[in-house]
């Protein structure tokens, strides 16, 4: 639906394109609303081919007003973030980039490798291509460096032992653990080796020479033997990390190789003139998009969330930005001082692009044929899948239903969603069975379906700005059981009026398939790919629920008698327990005995001593 002549603001701000079931498709941002917006309601065949597709597929569009273009585009990438709309290009990366970190929130800091979201009081230092690298590198500056690499039950071990770990013994570790080293000598250690990290190698290598020719000088030819060798094991290390620059450059420098739906990106991370890390990402390209306007994509995405620290001064491009002056004020707000953007035309920056852009071609190829082997793998499966069991489409969404208890305890249902043949995790959801006190999988499958089908429902009708946690119906629906668990699915389904969702379950003592309306499973070839899909979307339903309900049911078996004594809260109970040792204890004590504890209150001990008796 255009909108009515003259009622698009001219003024900055983000629209969104929603479809018929209320969904964000798209997020765009425009110095001139009405201006960007009248673009997309030409004449479709002047449409370039996703705009076209993408403008076909929505219902109506809607739209923000900002104050300036820097606000828009900050309302543009809180609502890609929010809304994660399908014709919005995304970084794809499948790869959890591994980092070297110094752990500084510990009381003894430690040198690890670590990958996955980042946390508070942690220095890291990559990311790296490969574990290997850093954990070879490590290796080389232990013998100079010799902090910690143990793990906290492993460092607390041997503290109660009182004898080090091998690492001691081949000089390889300080071993705070049984107090061979003080504190601050400790730090001290740990501060040459974030001075090292950090780029300042020399400052490092002229106080080992000192300290080596100290030791000769002085006829401690054994330390001077030892200093030598940590010598040797720095200037490795060093040789390690490309230099690339003079030793005051902070920058990041981004390469491109691209087709017409994707793109490959590599990113490297240069500090005090040395390739410190680097990492790959992929550009699903869902979008129309110049080379401009990928470039400007690219940025957006990957610094958008950054901390301050990790914005450089410098960012390296193949290609300016669209519109790379908002792009510098954005991130220059992002870092607190300013950021240059800019496309390196000679000397050693041009040379390093050319390499990072030969990666980048080359992780492509290999993505390509990667996921053209992927791809019609799971494109036979989906279409095999809608053969065998006469679906009117390919499956492209299957949502998978398990139930899980023990003699009706803690009885809990999981679904798991699979999307052209691949997990969504993201959309994975778990239900905690709230309706029923004994054990009855159906009954309990029937809360489960209802509950989500329910949900999605009302997100349907509320439209686009729900919360959107169950908003796309499956093409699918799995239920792991036999003819039993698929009927109390067709139930449910006509109930809520969605008889056109197709359901089957799947059994597991013969993996035999059943339909509604047929009496008959349909056996689907061992060897099929499509039963291979079906299998592996219904073990992840049972892992799922599996794992939830001992959660469940370790938290239960976890809580004490004491949990529910009025007036004894966690900091009582916790003195209670440390002063007189366990609950044993506790009901050793006659009722006088607890009365008299001095801070707890009267009532609360009467109240403690009748629930520790009442179960005896």
């Amino acid at each position: 639906m255009r909108p009515a002549a003259g009622t698009i603001p001219d003024a900055p701000g983000s629209y969104q394109f929603v479809d018929r079931e209320g969904r964000v498709i798209y997020v765009g941002k425009a110095k001139s609303l009405r201006s960007r917006l009248s673009n997309y309601f030409a004449p479709p065949h002047t449409l370039a081919d996703r705009t076209r597709q993408m403008v076909e597929a929505a219902d109506h569009v809607e739209w923000i007003v900002a104050g300036n273009e820097v606000e828009a585009f900050f309302l543009e990438f809180n609502l890609i973030k929010r809304h994660k709309p399908r014709f919005n290009i995304r970084l794809k990366d499948d790869k959890s980039y591994p980092f070297l970190a110094i752990t500084l929130d510990e009381e003894w800091p430690r040198a690890m490798v670590l990958r996955g979201k980042k946390r508070k009081g942690v220095k890291y230092y990559g990311p790296f291509a490969h574990a290997y690298a850093i954990r070879e590198t490590l290796d080389l500056l232990l013998r100079t460096f010799p902090i910690r690499t143990c793990t906290n039950p492993k460092f607390d071990r041997h503290k109660r032992l009182g004898r080090p770990c091998l690492y001691a013994h081949i000089e390889k570790c300080a071993a705070p653990c049984v107090a061979d080293i003080d504190h601050d000598a400790y730090m001290s250690l740990v501060g040459e080796l974030i001075e090292f990290l950090d780029g300042d190698t020399d400052i490092i290598v002229r106080r080992l020479e000192q300290r080596m020719r100290d030791a000769a000088d002085g006829l401690e030819f054994e330390l001077a033997a030892r200093l030598r060798d940590q010598l040797a094991s720095v200037r490795k290390a060093i040789e390690r990390q490309q230099m690339v620059g003079a030793r005051e450059e902070d920058y990041d420098l981004l390469a491109l190789a691209e087709d017409e739906l994707e793109a490959s990106v590599q990113v490297f991370y240069v500090r005090k003139g040395r390739v410190v890390g680097r990492k790959g990402v992929v550009v699903d390209k869902v979008e129309e998009l110049d080379r401009a306007q990928l470039v400007a994509r690219v940025v957006e995405q990957l610094y958008a969330d950054a901390p301050p620290d990790e914005i450089p001064k410098e960012i390296l491009v193949p290609d300016d930005p669209e519109d790379p002056e908002l792009y510098e004020e954005f991130l220059s707000m992002q870092r607190g001082s300013r950021v240059r953007i800019r496309v390196p035309q000679r000397g050693g920056k041009r040379e390093l692009l050319q390499t990072a852009t030969l990666n980048a071609r080359e992780a492509f190829a290999r993505h390509k044929l990667k996921r053209a082997s992927d791809h019609n793998a799971r494109a036979r499966a989906l279409v095999a899948l809608q053969d065998a069991l006469d679906l009117p489409e390919a499956p492209l969404r299957i949502e998978c239903f398990d139930i899980s208890n023990i003699q009706g305890t803690d009885i809990v249902g999981s679904m798991v969603v699979m999307e052209d043949g691949l997990p969504k995790r993201s959309e994975y959801r778990r239900f905690k069975v709230k309706t029923l006190d004994g054990q009855d999988d159906f009954a309990s499958m029937e809360e489960v379906l209802s509950r989500r089908f329910r949900n999605y429902l009302r997100e349907r009708d509320e439209g686009a700005h729900s919360g959107k946690r169950f908003s796309y119906p499956p093409n699918l629906l799995l239920i792991d059981g036999g003819k039993g668990q698929l009927g109390v699915a067709v139930r449910v389904l006509e109930e809520l009026g969605l008889e056109e969702i197709s359901v089957a379950s799947l059994a597991k003592r013969f993996e035999e398939v059943y339909r509604p309306g047929d009496p008959e499973p349909i056996r689907i070839p061992r060897d099929s790919e499509s039963l291979y899909l079906l299998q592996q979307i219904r073990d992840e339903a049972h892992r799922f629920a599996i794992t939830y309900h001992r959660k469940l049911r370790d938290k239960r078996m976890t809580r004490s008698i004491l949990d529910d004594v009025p007036g004894l809260g966690p900091t009582r109970r916790a003195r209670l327990l440390k002063e007189l040792g366990s609950v044993k204890r506790l009901r050793e004590l006659s009722e006088e005995e607890l009365v008299a504890i001095a801070w707890l209150p009267a009532n609360v001990a009467r109240a403690t001593y009748a629930a520790l008796h009442q179960r005896r």
